[in-house]
This record gives structure tokens, C-alpha cells and sequence, in this order.
């Protein structure tokens, strides 16, 4: 991996993790020293981000930490329905016995994570990997970036939201029942069930505004 994919994970991982604050002007300096890298892979690393959408170019004055606003948030939860049910529909008519067994791997791995919940990094990446495992044979490469691409700005949202406990245990329900609907091939079924998991997470992320850290 060169420098600048490494500095990329990891700012992008920063930025949608929350760590740093909505609207905050990204000062390259300040971030050649927290993460030890120079300018040039540094440069390179935060114009993929804002091609990406979890950066903003201000022209000659650098970068900045997008705003969270109400209607965005709408709007990446209507694109996630509508982009993560579609590529589930043609996975589950696509899947091989390879991807069944990946996705049986990838389901317990997070199970166990559901299970430790002070390992809050490791079960946000076994989430994110069941998700991708999930949808993963869909046959569409540009399907599949756009649905990363909602998780990551989605998860910028729930992820600054205070914990629902019962929401939660829901929701972890629900990725065993996806993997049981898949499993049987029920497309229908599964895509009814990814739209109703999809609309309890976008309620989750709506108590962000509780905090006062995004915009109506």
C-alpha cells in the first residue's frame, strides 16, 4: 500500500467517524504532523476525499469538513433504499456457494462483535463488511462504489447520534434475518427487509440533532 492509500483510509475512516467537527476547515499543515506524512501523498490523499464527497475543495483556501444537514441525510437514506436494495435483489440472483460462505463468515464474525459491544472499531468494520459482503456479487463495479460510497456519508450522520439500545438489538437481529432471506433466495422478502433495517438506522441518525451538531 503507497502512502497515499494509507493516509486515505485513514483520514477517511477519521472523517466518518466524526473526528472532526462538521464545517471544520482542514489545515494541512496540522495534519502533516498528526498523521507523520508529507505534503505531496497528503495532497493526493485529500483530493481523492473530496472527489469522494467527505471533503470539500474551497479553491485556493484548502479543505473543509462538510456540513450535516437534515435534507443530505434524507436524501443519502432515500439513495441507500433505493442503490443497497437494488444491488441485494441482483446479489441474491447472482450468489454462488462461495458467497454463501462468506456471508455465513462474515454474519457470525459480527455476531460475536454484537457480543463485545466495548469493541465498538472492530463491530463498525465487521459491520461494514457484512453490508459489503452482503451485496457483494451483484455483478455492477459502479453499483457497488455507489453504495460504499452512501454508507460512509450515511454513517457520518448515525455515528454522531446517542446509542439506542433497543433500536440496536433490532437492527442485529435483522442481519441474521438477511442472511436467512438470502440464503433462500427470497429477493423480494429480502429487499422489504433491507428498506425496513435501512429506515430504522436513518431514525437512529435523525438524534444526532438532539445534539445540536447538525443543521434543519
Amino acid at each position: 500500500m503507497t502512502t497515499s492509500s494509507r493516509i486515505y483510509d485513514t483520514l477517511r475512516q477519521d472523517l466518518v467517524n466524526g473526528r472532526f467537527e462538521a464545517g471544520e476547515k482542514v489545515a494541512i499543515s496540522s495534519l502533516k504532523a498528526r498523521y507523520d506524512v508529507g505534503l505531496s501523498p497528503l495532497r493526493e490523499a485529500l483530493n481523492r476525499l473530496a472527489a469522494y464527497g467527505l471533503l470539500i475543495q474551497e479553491n485556493q483556501r484548502g479543505f473543509r469538513v462538510p456540513r450535516l444537514e437534515r435534507d443530505e441525510l434524507d436524501d443519502i437514506a432515500g439513495m441507500r433504499r433505493e442503490l443497497e436494495g437494488m444491488a441485494l435483489e441482483r446479489a441474491i440472483a447472482r450468489g454462488d456457494a462461495e458467497w454463501e460462505s462468506e456471508l455465513l463468515a462474515a454474519a457470525h464474525r459480527l455476531k460475536r462483535a454484537d457480543q463485545a459491544p466495548e469493541s465498538g472499531d472492530e463491530w463498525e468494520r465487521l459491520h461494514g463488511r457484512f453490508h459489503r459482503t452482503l451485496v457483494a456479487p451483484c455483478g455492477s463495479a459502479w453499483l457497488l462504489r455507489f453504495v460504499e460510497q452512501l454508507h460512509d456519508q450515511f454513517d457520518r450522520y448515525r455515528r454522531l447520534a446517542p446509542e439506542a439500545p433497543e433500536v440496536r438489538r433490532v437492527l442485529d437481529a435483522q442481519h441474521d434475518e438477511l442472511v436467512a432471506l438470502a440464503l433462500e433466495r427470497d429477493a423480494r422478502g429480502a429487499r422489504a427487509l433491507m428498506d425496513d433495517h435501512i429506515q430504522r438506522s436513518y431514525e437512529v441518525a435523525l438524534g444526532s440533532f438532539s445534539r445540536g451538531r447538525l443543521t434543519r
